[in-house]
């Protein structure tokens, strides 16, 4: 009798190509995101090996992470002001239409983040390998899909062979049991899996998360779920096939048309894990207990609730976690036992690949609408995760609320996420960011 099998299990044995004895597996890759950043030392390895792209039909690239997000900054991509973005952005140009590969440059409908466009395009399918030179390609798991990041040189490496060299991750089963309590969102959740973690408790694992929550979410959700899985140090998160994905992606352009959806549906409700399949390790959370929560340091698992204090470092055992946060404290000027809602912010970023979808941007403008910015407030951004989020927003006069209230309204990118383009914050500047990453200067140097 077959042992059973875990939603890993299925993807991870339907991709081998040859496996060692040592367990390194040459895994056969699907689906190839790529954008301005990390592909040109790439693409520039190919040309020096004399070596063109495998399956070039199986790549989608874009630019985004150092694209402006002002209008007038993008009418052409000689208009980028920055000489570094812009001399990556006419690379990658060159370099997909050297190969034959299809992008999404400035100007396009469908140019945007790649992990918003690669499923909103049905690029990202149930039953895939995806990789992306960018380590929230875990996003992608939520399709049913086996998604990760890679470096420059696996970027190359996969370009060339449409294969990578790995051993299997352990794994993980994180189940969110209950219902979640109202005004909380995915990203609470996320968060709150990741406090109880740890930045470092998901090494080495693939992370599954199921249970009734889990089920209750849109694609959305489990998007910035997996997105964030990272966070806790995994490198892959997974949720299994249901009806909503299936959904999802039906008459999306890169998904199976007419004949070939059926059978396609039908092979992507396999996957879904076994009862019974082996899981290394075990976390359940009781969505009950689940508050909306924001972190207040330097590290995705220095969280609080917002009705909470800033923590005092003396009240953690862990010695090297507790000289982690007297550091995080000191950068982000903050005293212990100061309440999350007194702490006095700068700017405000609501976009990047963890929340810009037109779901996000649907709750944030319930939220705002007849209200102003605060004046104590510099500068308050909304960035659409890509061209058809903001078509889709602005048919919907998302775009009018946001404005009125005092926001500026923007063109897709990764924008102040990671501070690559002109969106940043100056020294000592707080955000409060809907992004997913609170890293040390990461927003600016400073910031």
């Amino acid at each position: 009798m077959d042992r059973p099998s875990s939603l890993f299990d299925k993807l991870w044995q339907s991709h081998v190509v040859h496996q060692d004895e040592d367990g390194t597996t040459l895994l056969y890759i699907d689906r190839h995101l790529v954008y301005e950043v990390t592909s040109p030392q790439a693409f520039e390895g190919l040309r020096l090996n004399g070596r063109s792209p495998r399956r070039p039909e199986t790549v989608i690239a874009t630019v985004d992470h150092n694209v402006p997000t002002t209008t007038k900054e993008r009418h052409s991509t000689d208009s980028i002001p920055d000489i570094l973005s812009r001399q990556q952005v006419k690379q990658l140009e060159k370099n997909c239409k050297e190969f034959n590969i299809n992008f999404f440059g400035l100007g396009s409908r469908n140019q945007g983040i790649i992990h918003v466009i690669g499923p909103e395009l049905g690029g990202t399918l149930p039953g895939m390998t995806v990789v992306a030179g960018d380590s929230h390609t875990s996003t992608h798991g939520a399709f049913g899909a086996l998604a990760f990041g890679v470096g420059t040189s696996d970027v190359e490496h996969v370009l060339a062979t449409q294969c990578l060299a790995m051993k299997p991750m352990k794994q993980m089963l994180v189940k969110i049991e209950g219902t979640l309590p109202f005004n909380t969102s995915a990203k609470d959740l996320i968060l709150t899996v990741i406090q109880r973690l740890g930045a470092g408790g998901g090494a080495g694992y693939a992370i599954e998360f199921d249970g009734p929550v889990i089920r209750q979410l849109s694609m959305e959700g489990r998007m910035t779920i997996c997105n964030m899985a990272i966070e806790a140090g995994a490198r892959v998160g997974l949720v299994s096939v249901d009806e909503k994905t299936i959904d999802y992606l039906r008459n999306r352009p890169y998904a199976p048309q007419k004949r070939y959806w059926d059978a396609a549906v039908t092979r992507w409700q396999s996957l879904v894990s076994d009862p019974e399949a082996h899981f290394d390790k075990t976390l359940v959370i009781e969505a009950s207990t689940i508050r909306p929560m924001v972190t207040w340091g330097t590290s995705p698992d220095m969280v609080s609730s917002v009705d909470d204090v800033v923590p005092d470092p003396d009240d953690e055992v862990n010695p090297v976690k507790r000289e982690g946060m007297r550091r995080a404290l000191e950068y982000m000027k903050l005293l212990p036992g100061t309440p999350i809602r007194s702490i006095q912010i700068d700017k405000v970023f609501i976009g990047s690949c963890t929340n810009s979808r037109i779901e996000d941007l649907r709750a944030a403008a319930a939220i705002v609408a007849g209200k102003s910015v605060s004046p104590t407030v510099r500068q308050a951004l909304v960035v659409p995760g890509s061209g058809l989020v903001k078509e889709q927003a602005e048919a919907e006069g998302l775009d009018l609320i946001f404005k009125k209230s005092g926001f500026e309204w923007r063109e897709p990118g990764c924008s102040m996420c990671l501070g690559m383009n002109d969106d940043r914050l100056a020294p000592g500047e707080r955000c409060a960011s809907t992004s997913n990453r609170n890293f040390e200067g990461r927003q600016g140097t400073g910031g």
